[in-house]
């Protein structure tokens, strides 16, 4: 592998990337961290344009030009405290809708907040077998590097896309929502009791609010509604944990 010198121009980019949404989706890059995650995104094909690592260090084959950092400088820039070197700096993929006009089964996240549930979305939805995670607007950015992190190398296996549900519904999709309690205009289906076989896209609440009260009435272009019934105390699920028990229950349908 070459070796290259940095500048603070490198530095204030990884800061940049690192930090703020606005600079990833304006510069089209993000910052992969650590040799596993880095070594994933290799093998997905995803473009790597350049890594850094602290100096003497290799870094990892087909992840770009290995740039090498001074003493303290790869702690000071990561996200993380002990942070793994190498900092990848990525190509964002294009966003391409019509992955959705085939889609069998895709998980979606209505105004998600927090990053880590975000990841652990992504990768579950993966993991059972999910065509594609759809985002609505305002919802968090999958390319956080807590995002990044949490999905575990799923990011960069399954699309991620961004759109309302109006958008959504438009591909074909048969939209249900999902809700911690029963509703009172609606039927609510025990999730092993619904059917979620066919073209289906589940659709999970914001952490705090779930998903808008109005859609409860059938204002929104939800067609179905489930709940995965109590028997403890809690009155919900965490999100992530709810789109993990759902999106396997899809998968399990689809095996029979």
């Amino acid at each position: 592998m070459s070796s290259l010198s940095y500048s603070n121009r490198h530095v204030q980019q990884l800061r940049r990337l690192l930090g703020r949404r606005s600079a990833r989706h304006g510069d089209g890059l993000f910052v992969v961290e650590g040799p596993t995650l880095a070594a994933d995104a290799v093998a997905a094909g995803w473009k790597c344009l350049a890594q850094y690592v602290p100096e003497g260090a290799d870094g990892v084959r087909g992840a770009g030009p290995v740039n090498q950092l001074a003493a303290g400088v790869l702690e000071r820039v990561a996200s993380t405290e002990s942070p793994q070197p190498p900092l990848v700096v990525v190509k964002l993929p294009p966003a391409d809708p019509g992955v959705l006009d085939t889609a069998g089964l895709v998980v979606v996240a209505d105004r998600l907040n927090d990053p880590g549930n975000l990841g652990t979305i992504l990768r579950s939805s993966e993991a059972a077998g999910a065509d594609a995670v759809v985002l609505t607007p305002g919802s968090v950015d999958p390319y956080n590097p807590k995002a990044v992190r949490a999905s575990a190398g799923a990011l960069f296996h399954i699309p991620v896309l961004t759109m309302s549900l109006d958008e959504l519904s438009s591909h074909g999709l048969r939209l249900v929502g999902t809700s911690s309690h029963d509703l009172p205009a609606r039927t609510v289906t025990a999730h092993t009791e619904a059917d979620l076989t066919g073209r289906v896209a589940l659709v999970l609440g914001n952490e705090a609010a779930g998903l808008p009260a109005e859609w409860h009435d059938g204002a929104g272009p939800i067609e179905d509604w489930v709940t995965i019934r109590h028997r403890g105390r809690s009155e919900s699920l965490n999100v992530a944990m709810a789109a993990t028990v759902l999106a396997f229950e899809a998968a399990r349908q689809r095996d029979q």
